[in-house]
């Protein structure tokens, strides 16, 4: 019997690829820029970090509960779409045939071979043949709400700790700097690895990452430097 082979396509890190990167970035960016804001505006190193750790406690979580509340709505509809597609089943499974051959002849299929193909896979499995071809639900892209939260968290708090880090151990005088700097070469590093996990463009994607952030960090400090000299 020859070997199964099994291919695995960049789409396939599409679900977790997209929390851990927006995850660990939002705690990267918005901790790196709170910590520049407010080491910009001369305060204590306590004052600093006492501002990260906080942010990073309350992005952690706000990422979870944002990501909770949007992937268990997705996971309802989904639930709302199967417990239908499970009725129209029981109650007309010759329509529903007729409708996933009609699905099956759009692709291409001459009608003789897309009534075979409907019926077989209605018999070994009529409602994730219509689950997968009708309403395009597979299994490999399942909402699942609790998952998409803690990996949310976990990353978000994994980027923060960065420049929190630098925060607590480089001299107060360059820390606007050092964590600027720093957190910046991290982004780009972060924007690149992800592009290169999707199989998209390296530059494009170090370089999108790296502007943006190099602005709302400028943007931040500036502002705290600001407040610095005039509270």
């Amino acid at each position: 019997m020859p070997a199964r082979h099994h291919e695995i396509h960049k789409s396939q890190h599409t679900g977790w690829l997209r929390a851990a990167v927006l995850g660990a970035n939002d705690g990267l960016l918005s901790t790196a820029s709170l910590l520049a804001g407010v080491a910009a505006a001369d305060a204590t190193r306590g004052a600093v970090l006492v501002a990260g750790v906080a942010g990073l406690v309350g992005g952690a979580l706000s990422m979870a509960a944002g990501e909770y509340v949007s992937v268990s709505s997705q996971a309802d509809t989904e639930r709302a779409d199967l417990a239908r597609e499970t009725r129209e089943l029981a109650a007309s499974p010759e329509h529903e045939h007729e409708e996933l051959a009609g699905i099956y002849v759009a692709r291409g299929l001459d009608r003789a071979l897309a009534d075979q193909v409907a019926a077989q896979l209605m018999a070994h499995d009529a409602l994730g043949a219509h689950a997968r071809d009708e309403l395009g639900l597979t299994e490999t892209g399942a909402a699942r709400p609790l998952q998409a939260a803690g990996s949310s968290a976990a990353a978000f708090a994994l980027g923060a700790a960065w420049p929190l880090a630098l925060a607590a151990l480089v001299p107060m005088g360059a820390a606007v700097a050092v964590i600027t700097g720093a957190s910046l070469a991290a982004l780009v590093g972060l924007g690149a690895l992800a592009a290169r996990v999707g199989g998209a463009g390296v530059a494009r994607g170090a370089l999108r990452v790296g502007a943006l952030g190099a602005v709302a960090m400028a943007a931040s400090a500036a502002i705290g430097a600001w407040f610095g000299t005039v509270v």
